[in-house]
């Protein structure tokens, strides 16, 4: 653990939670309190790129100090928490984008996954499930070891969330519509979000060159609107998706050996607005590894989480060259 850095009373300090949707920014004191808050567009820069991600951040910052009125020059310290930042150059690459633009005296480059498990464990052990766009758990030990599992992106995984289940409802509209599978109130909600005329019209809707995987994503929140309503098809899909969840904690329990420890398991994401639709499932896989586990929301939200980060020095990873994901899936030490 690091030690507290002691604060100027006129400091401020940034955190930035930034995934494939949008970025959330907030600005904290030097006592603690949030006191400008602000969004922008996507920041993870393997699906926008660096510059567009650091630009959207950029623009969420300046709006938050403009209608706040506060001088960009009293931020001292910023933890940008990121999707997409896995890989050592990439990091490097928002870093000097970033600081290109903000002169902070200390920078923390790190995942998502890293600030939202800080707010959910305040640096001790425990897990953390996040399930927006995509979905990644990890997880840290008594003595500062992580594992994760999950975070594939939208080609080999995001399972559990938002482009997974809206993926996999799409696929089940396909078989319904060909009469390869049942009949789903999901049909007529996709032609209508993706405004296509009708359920046979959706290939060129879905296809469109201007579809990307937040779009798609975003139907993911009509999936658990029709499986409230007692649609058959999407309660199996988000039930699945809970499932996914589950094996992934489940993995990630078991690589750090938690097995006989109480933690908790923080929820992350707008996919868990499905409630216990989602979650039943998941805590059942989750305590067959570890009965003492109990899932619970975050302390601080991701972009809190950060800015107590950039106050306090607090215990994060930010890898360095060579550490680039293997060894967190493996559970060894980054």
């Amino acid at each position: 653990m690091r030690k507290e850095a002691r604060a100027h009373p006129y400091h401020l300090y940034l955190g930035v939670d930034g995934g494939g949707t949008k970025c959330t920014i907030a600005i904290m004191s030097s006592q603690g309190r949030v006191v400008a808050e602000g969004t922008g567009g996507p920041a993870n820069p393997l699906r926008v790129g660096v510059e567009t991600a650091v630009s959207n951040i950029a623009y969420a910052i300046d709006k938050a100090c403009d209608d706040n009125n506060i001088s960009r020059g009293d931020i001292v310290a910023a933890t940008l928490g990121l999707a997409g930042v896995r890989r050592y150059d990439i990091r490097g690459r928002v870093r000097d984008s970033f600081l290109g633009r903000f002169g902070v005296k200390r920078l923390i480059v790190t995942t998502d996954a890293e600030i939202a498990l800080y707010g959910t464990t305040l640096g001790k052990a425990g897990l953390v499930v996040i399930a927006g766009t995509g979905s990644i758990c990890l997880g840290m030990d008594s003595d500062g070891q992580r594992a994760m599992a999950g975070g594939w992106g939208p080609i080999a995984g995001d399972e559990g969330g938002g482009r997974g289940i809206a993926g996999e409802a799409l696929h089940r509209i396909a078989k319904a519509s060909d009469g390869r599978g049942p009949a789903t109130a999901l049909s007529d909600l996709a032609a209508d979000y993706f405004r296509a005329s009708n359920v046979e019209n959706l290939i060129g809707a879905i296809y469109a060159p201007t579809m990307d995987n937040s779009r798609i994503a975003g139907f993911s929140r009509f999936v658990t609107e029709a499986a409230n309503a007692g649609d058959a098809v999407a309660l199996a899909i988000i039930r699945e998706a809970g499932e996914e969840l589950g094996n992934a904690a489940a993995a990630v329990i078991r690589k750090l050996q938690l097995k006989d420890a109480k933690f908790p398991v923080g929820c992350v994401g707008s996919v868990f607005l499905a409630g216990s639709l989602l979650t039943d499932r998941m805590k059942q896989l989750i305590h067959a590894e570890a009965p003492k586990a109990y899932l619970t929301k975050p302390k601080f939200l991701p972009a809190h989480a950060a800015c107590q980060i950039a106050r306090t020095n607090g215990n994060v990873v930010e890898p360095m060259p060579g550490d680039d994901g293997p060894s967190l899936r493996t559970g060894r030490r980054p």
